[in-house]
């Protein structure tokens, strides 16, 4: 069996589904990794294998961590404010993403064409309604000054 390259599946997928940009779908991506890596979100329970991946391959095989709609939501809001500060909304807008039901839909994109895996439990629905765009990604974005900077 042979594997479809990575970024030919994305390129396929955004051409299938234009609401997305592909950017937002490597945004998603990253921020799984920054909810593992810097949030410690997730466990290691996953049921369901990834699709067209044979048993004695070895990257498939290794644990992978399970975070879910509710705990990634939290980590892309954490990430994209670390990324894009202020900017943040209207750099996921310019993606295609208004809400967090899109991320919702790009995690399902993903998880279809294989790059992501789902448990039983995990819905698309898990997604929508996780914050306010408006109100988590404007006005409660607070600049800090470091303590040297700061006038007396």
């Amino acid at each position: 069996m042979t594997m479809i390259d990575p970024a030919t599946s994305l390129r396929r997928l955004t051409h299938e589904d234009r609401r997305y940009k592909l950017d937002a779908y490597l945004f998603v991506s990253e921020a799984i990794n920054y909810a593992h890596e810097e949030l410690n979100m997730g466990s290691n329970d996953f049921s369901e294998p990834i699709p067209g991946i044979q048993e004695e391959d070895e990257e498939a095989s290794k644990p992978q961590r399970h975070v879910s709609g509710q705990e990634l939501c939290r980590a892309i809001r954490e990430y994209a404010l670390r990324q894009y500060g202020y900017m943040a909304k209207t750099v996921l807008n310019s993606w295609g993403v208004h809400s967090t039901g899109d991320f919702g839909e790009i995690v399902f994109n993903l998880i279809r064409i294989g790059h992501f895996r789902k448990t039983k439990e995990d819905r698309r629905e898990d997604f929508d309604d996780q914050f306010d765009f408006d109100a988590a990604l404007e006005r409660e974005y607070r600049i800090t000054l470091p303590e040297a900077g700061r006038r007396r």
